[in-house]
């Protein structure tokens, strides 16, 4: 097998340039959910790693209404990039918890725009049910409709660490509840977290390559302000990894994951506004090209390994 053309990795956005015949953009709203790993229906606290917003860009204040959230966000994209079509992303908090009719009323202002092309859901794979599903399957008949689990690690024990609440099976029950519903579905997962080796990145990678996920969105695990990691490294209890070794574990990563799957985020970059540490992920591009170039260097690419892959091997 060859690398893909381009990148030696499957682009999220060479993808719907493929689908749609030009760029499509996404669009961030904050539709005001809370998650249940903060206001205590799970556990308190929420995960050692989330800051206020909730993995929000806050782009926009959860004020405004989603119809509202979103023509601003469109008219921006336009004038910034020349933009035409355009998919919804709900990302703050937990986006499927609420009750049905709830739910349905935010999905629906979140395709209102005659040039959105699709919706994207960021929610917990603990927070999903056959209702829920079905609801979200009712727009892929005329939408890119993705939903995003996060996972974080496929080592339980680690999410106990980071405080997740909830577990592996979880994650494994609503891929599979999920799965041939017309909903692609985006994994998330941490690089570097507290304890774990290569060898449990790899196991994450597997494990997502064997469920048949459609997407992946790579993180490398940072310190941001106000948040319980930010104890911990200012206490020396936790260490992060280098860009060095950042670089080196995400392309072991790509090697394992099929080459059909796409690649939503290589280098997530907290705002610098909120970035303690570390500081060499404020420069995305400087990352993302030490990661091309080390794909060079190793003549790989996504999907070398693919063949070999066993999960918990």
């Amino acid at each position: 097998m060859s690398a893909p053309e381009e990148k030696r990795y499957y682009q999220y956005s060479r993808y719907l340039k493929e689908l749609f015949g030009q760029k499509v953009y996404k669009v961030t709203l904050d539709a005001g959910f809370s998650c249940p790993n903060r206001d205590g229906a799970i556990s308190s606290g929420g995960c050692i790693f989330c800051d206020a917003s909730g993995s929000f860009s806050c782009a926009h204040d959860n004020k405004l209404s989603i119809k509202e959230q979103l023509h601003i966000g469109i008219e921006n994209q336009r004038k910034r990039f020349g933009a035409q079509k355009f998919i919804s992303y709900l990302q703050a908090y937990t986006n499927t918890y609420g009750s049905i009719e709830h739910l349905e009323k935010v999905y629906s202002q979140a395709l209102s725009h005659e040039d959105v092309v699709g919706i994207s859901i960021g929610t917990r794979p603990d927070c999903v049910d056959k209702d829920k599903i079905s609801l979200i399957s009712s727009y892929s008949k005329d939408y890119e409709t993705w939903i995003e689990y996060g996972l974080q690690s496929s080592n339980d024990e680690t999410l106990r660490f980071i405080n997740r609440g909830h577990t592996v099976k979880d994650f494994i029950h609503a891929v599979e509840m999920t799965k041939n519903k017309g909903i692609k579905i985006c994994a998330h997962v941490i690089l570097g977290l507290p304890n774990e080796t290569n060898k449990d990145a790899l196991n994450t990678a597997r494990l997502l390559a064997s469920l048949g996920v459609d997407g992946v969105k790579i993180h490398l695990l940072c310190v941001l302000k106000n948040t319980k990691l930010e104890q911990m490294y200012n206490n020396n209890e936790i260490s992060l990894l280098s860009k060095n070794e950042y670089v080196e574990v995400v392309c072991d990563f790509l090697e394992e994951l099929p080459p059909s799957m796409t690649i939503h985020r290589l280098a997530g970059n907290g705002l610098k506004k909120i970035l303690v540490a570390p500081r060499w992920l404020s420069d995305k591009f400087e990352v993302l090209t030490a990661i091309d170039d080390e794909l060079e260097k190793r003549e790989s690419y996504q999907g070398k390994n693919f063949s070999s892959c066993i999960p918990g091997g």
